[in-house]
Parts: C-alpha cells; sequence; structure tokens
C-alpha cells in the first residue's frame, strides 16, 4: 500500500505539469522531461553534499574556542579579548568564511562593532582524534618564552625575531616597543609570562606580524584584540573585488567567460572601482621600501584584495603578503632545476641558476606588476571612452615592469604615480573623490 502510495506521489510531481492529453500524445517528451528532473535532482543533492562537506572540513572554530579558552582558565595565554570570548561570552563566532582547515575565519560582533575573528589549528586530525590531543597539539604554540625569562631576554628574543624576517633596519627597537605594549594587556608597565607566551605565537603569523608593523597604514585593517594565538580585527564590508565568487567545486560545471561576465555587471560604478585602485596603489607605495623594509604579494589574488563601504581600498588578507628579507632566506641556496622550483607562495618567483643549479633571490615580477593584470580586466570595463586609450597604455607598460631591469626603483615609482594621477584626475572634483 505505502509502495503505491509513493509510486502516484512520484507520479504527480514530476508529471502533474504536462496534462493526460499531452502525455499520451507526446510520450518522448514525458521521458525527456523525466530525465531533466532527477538531473536537476542529482544536481542539487551533489551540490548540497559538497556544500556540507566542504563546511564540516573547513569550519572547526568550536576547536578554536575550546583550545584557547582551556589555555586561558589554565593561566596559559592572556590577551585583551580573553575575557569576552572564554568569561561574558560577548565575542562570539558567528558565520564561518574560512578558506582552509588549518586558518580559521569568522565574523563576530564585538563592542557591538562587527569583526572578523582568525585562529589557526594543526591539520585535521586522522583517525580517532579526541579534544585532548589536539590539545596536546596545540600547548606546542605556547613553549616560548619559558619561566624565568626576563624582560631584557624577552626584548632580545623579540629584536631577534624581527631582524630575522624583517632584516636590518634602523626602526626595529621601535617595533620591538610596539610589540612590548601590546602584549601587556593589563597596562601595567610588565609583561606576564602568560601575555609574552600570546605575543610570541601571534608573531609567528605573518598576517599579525603585518598588522603590527603596517598598524597606522590607512588600508590595512585594524587590529582590535587577540587571546593566545586568536586574534580580532575589523571587518571589512567587501573582502574581495569581486562579488560572485564561484566554489571550486562548482567551476567545472560555471564557465569562466560566464562567471568573468557576471563579476563586471555586479562591479560597482567605474569610478567607485578607480577610487578602490588608487586606494590599492597606495598600499602597493606603502609596502614598498617602508620604515620596516619592502614586502612582497606572493598571491595577488582578487580575494584578497576588499574595500569598506565608502569605496576606501581594504587588505581583507595579508597572509601572502610576506618580507622581503623572507623570502630572500627562503630562495637562497635553494636547489632547482626550472624558474619553478624557484617559488614562494603562488606568484613570487625567482629565475634558476642552471649552471649552479640555485635559486637566485630576486623576484621577477614586482607587486605592481601583479596588481596591474588584475586591474586590466577590473578597470578597463566600463572606462570613459576619453580615457580608455591612455588607461590602456599605463596598463600594459605597468604590467611589463620587472624587478630585474636596471632603475627597476625609478621605472616603478613613475609608472605607479602616472596611473594613480590619471586616474585621480578622472574622478576628483566628483562625488566619487
Amino acid at each position: 500500500m505505502m509502495y503505491r502510495g509513493l509510486r502516484r506521489l512520484m507520479h504527480l510531481v514530476l508529471f502533474c505539469p504536462l496534462s493526460k492529453g499531452l502525455q499520451s500524445r507526446l510520450p518522448v517528451l514525458k521521458v525527456k522531461y523525466l530525465l531533466l528532473a532527477w538531473l536537476g535532482i542529482l544536481v542539487a543533492s551533489w551540490v548540497l553534499y559538497m556544500q556540507y562537506a566542504s563546511y564540516s572540513e573547513l569550519c572547526r572554530g568550536h576547536v578554536c574556542h575550546m583550545v584557547i579558552c582551556d589555555h586561558y582558565g589554565r593561566g596559559i595565554v592572556s590577551g585583551s579579548s580573553c575575557k569576552a570570548l572564554c568569561e561574558e561570552r560577548t565575542l562570539t563566532l558567528q558565520r564561518c568564511m574560512s578558506t582552509s582547515s588549518t586558518h580559521q575565519v569568522y565574523s563576530g560582533v564585538w563592542k557591538e562593532r562587527p569583526v572578523v575573528i582568525k585562529c589557526g589549528l594543526e591539520e585535521p586530525l586522522k583517525g580517532d582524534g579526541a579534544p585532548d590531543s589536539v590539545l596536546r597539539q596545540e600547548i606546542t604554540l605556547f613553549d616560548k618564552p619559558t619561566r624565568g625569562t626576563s624582560m631584557d631576554e624577552f626584548r632580545e628574543m623579540l629584536h631577534s625575531f624581527l631582524k630575522s624576517n624583517l632584516g636590518e633596519q634602523p626602526s626595529l627597537t621601535t617595533l620591538v616597543g610596539r610589540v612590548i605594549t601590546l602584549a601587556d594587556v593589563n597596562k601595567d608597565g610588565k609583561v606576564s609570562l602568560a601575555e609574552a607566551k600570546s605575543v610570541w605565537a601571534l608573531l609567528q603569523i605573518n598576517e599579525f606580524l603585518l598588522m603590527v608593523a603596517l598598524q597606522e597604514k590607512e588600508h590595512t585593517p585594524k587590529l582590535l584584540g587577540f587571546c593566545g594565538d586568536l586574534y580580532v580585527t575589523e571587518r571589512v564590508s567587501h573582502s574581495s573585488l569581486y562579488r560572485l565568487d564561484v566554489p571550486s567545486y562548482l567551476q567545472a560545471l560555471v564557465p569562466e567567460a560566464l562567471s568573468s561576465s557576471m563579476n563586471q555587471w555586479l562591479a560597482p560604478a567605474w569610478p567607485r572601482r578607480a577610487r578602490i585602485t588608487i586606494g590599492l596603489l597606495e598600499f602597493i607605495e606603502e609596502v614598498f621600501h617602508g620604515a620596516y623594509g619592502s614586502f612582497l604579494m606572493c598571491d595577488a589574488s582578487p580575494r584578497h584584495v576588499g574595500y569598506n563601504f565608502k569605496y576606501d581600498c581594504k587588505m581583507a588578507d595579508l597572509r601572502s603578503v610576506v618580507s622581503e628579507t623572507a623570502v630572500r632566506g627562503f630562495l637562497r641556496g635553494r636547489h632547482c632545476k626550472t624558474n619553478s622550483d624557484c617559488t614562494f607562495g603562488s606568484d613570487c618567483t625567482a629565475t634558476c641558476d642552471r649552471l649552479v643549479k640555485q635559486c637566485n633571490t630576486e623576484v621577477v615580477q614586482p607587486n605592481l606588476a601583479k596588481v596591474c593584470v588584475l586591474l586590466q580586466d577590473y578597470l578597463l570595463f566600463g572606462a570613459p571612452q576619453d580615457l580608455r586609450t591612455d588607461l590602456e597604455k599605463q596598463l600594459r607598460t605597468c604590467v611589463t615592469l620587472s624587478s630585474l631591469a636596471s632603475q627597476m626603483e625609478v621605472h616603478h615609482s613613475l609608472v605607479l604615480s602616472n596611473l594613480k594621477t590619471l586616474l585621480w584626475k578622472t574622478i576628483s572634483n566628483t562625488q566619487y573623490s
């Protein structure tokens, strides 16, 4: 009886849009309709399954919360956000935005302000990995400094670490002082062991180091607080240059030309894109020979460049912006056969010296050239006709910039200045300036 009822229900779902007369006259259409219906059900089921699988793999914020609050409860870590996260529960993880299971990213609200909460985790555990195993793995993050370390020794630890990561810079002492001030959560003029362990673990995260070094810069998201190696930043309204981001499991079904065309039509008005671009060019200036050395963009992706509701550029993800000193250290003495063997991150590539089979330490493509590759699609679509020729010419010159060319710094500064001036002249004295 149940079987007959189920068959009748399936018949109504699949065939009720077609009248009985039409079904009898068009049996082929009925079969096609049935196949299409089942195909739709299969595709929808697959998409839902992939979304669930992706979410369960990428979103492990509950583990992050458990680990940090366990360490805080035992006095191992400290931070300006610990009380709100673990005791008051006024800082909560909301929507998952993680793209990697080892780097957890969540939106949240703290002090009535939208924030982003980030923390790192070990690789997902295999087999019967229990919560206490996660705690044992994560505790190795907070093994330095050890008990008995004096303030002078801690300052020396910080200076040596920053020197190895940023190079010998005259302003390192100032940066050490900034880190000490940040670590002193209770503002008593001293740094406790838990405070020192927390800030030391955080400095191992490249993005956190960049935020501290560039905290006064306009296009860097503000650091709002931390607890252990979890840190809280301001939320960027739009976390990508493009509004449509096709998940990896759907990219085979959605043609690249279609997603590109959709993003062009969904993009802000051209003058607003010009304003965002000017901000991005200013960020390139900020990280090129700044107070703490030069930094390289080693994954120039539109997903890392965001903007706020005023259309001011804000870098939504700084994990791939790395100090030139760190990249050179990675390349120095590295064995290679081709140039692809000499790549840090996604696209910080140097040349391979095939005679000695070692990488050279000079990255070929500067930040500006990588950014201009992004801007060719982003900026040319919908550009004013009287500007388009000059804009195309400037961008063509920009994408051919090379770090290996003589007078590179002069050319870099000239191209950047010309491009910024061209855009600013177009939107100045308008509502978009």
